[in-house]
């Protein structure tokens, strides 16, 4: 058995190191948002020695749309301010008469600025629902209200992680969140307490055996037995997403980053965050009553 207890104060160094640049960028700078929440109007072009972004620019003014953002790497891509769309669809003629055989329009999308609104609220609302629906369920499965808020603690944990994450990577690297990016961090949500379940499973059926150990050593021991299946199963999924990231194309890439990043998250928390977020919460309830 390896004892896994000692080592708490490590688990909550190495969480620090990671959420606190993170938080402090969320404080900072925020989420660079994609017009999935602004609202506006998104073209991705391929790149060619007719089209450039500068050519593409040029052609938006002409419409009267505001280009909030152009970057051209791979492919080109455009970001611009909500317009009427009768602007838009000119715009979108004229792009592709330059583009004409020489490029592809690889995506165009108009999105109004109260359909991005009602996307955010939404976004918000489910994932307070979820949370919620977590910690109650965990609670009543276990009959133990400390299991569910550790299971709660370690998901908030990697939500952070995921959110912190990509604050950096607006703010150093321009990347936005969008849809995908709320998928991502919902799936998050859902493979963190999956993996914390089981470890929690053991140490129940450890009580219910009633092994002559403590709650830490029920927990160590919990710990040991399933670390192997953790990771096994945890390296699977981060093969394909790896997989997903360098060769997915780029609709999806930092969609699958974030569940890159969650799944790792995820991973680190089950056994570094939520158990011993569950012993100190034990060992606080366990004093009080004594105390009583």
């Amino acid at each position: 058995m390896i004892h896994f207890s000692k080592y708490i104060w490590l688990y909550v160094l190495i969480s620090a190191f990671v959420l606190v640049p993170g938080i402090m960028s969320l404080v900072l700078f925020g989420l660079r948002p994609s017009i999935d929440f602004t609202g506006g109007t998104l073209l991705e072009v391929t790149s060619s020695a007719d089209v450039t972004a500068p050519a593409i620019e040029s052609i938006a003014r002409s419409q009267k749309l505001e280009v909030v953002d152009a970057r051209q790497d791979q492919s080109i891509l455009v970001r611009m301010k909500p317009a009427p769309p009768e602007n838009v669809t000119r715009f979108e003629k004229d792009v592709r008469v330059l583009a004409s055989d020489s490029a592809t329009i690889l995506r165009m999308e108009s999105v109004g600025p109260v359909l991005g609104n009602e996307l955010l609220i939404k976004a918000g609302i489910a994932s307070g629902i979820a949370i919620l629906g977590i910690l109650l369920f965990v609670a009543y499965t276990f009959r133990n209200v400390t299991f569910g808020i550790s299971a709660v603690v370690a998901l908030i944990h990697d939500v952070l992680v995921v959110f912190g994450s990509f604050s950096l990577l607006g703010h150093f690297w321009g990347i936005e969140v969008d849809t995908l990016f709320v998928t991502a961090f919902l799936t998050t949500m859902s493979f963190s307490v999956h993996d914390t379940i089981v470890v929690f499973d053991r140490i129940r059926e450890y009580e219910k055996r009633g092994e002559r150990l403590t709650f830490s050593e029920r927990c160590d021991l919990a710990l040991t037995e399933t670390m192997g299946r953790s990771v096994t199963n945890s390296l699977t999924i981060c093969f394909m997403l790896l997989a997903l990231v360098l060769l997915g194309g780029e609709t999806i890439r930092w969609f699958a980053v974030a569940l890159l990043i969650g799944t790792i998250s995820g991973t680190y928390s089950s056994p570094f965050v939520a158990t011993p977020v569950l012993i100190f919460l034990s060992s606080f309830k366990r004093s009080k009553s004594g105390s009583r």
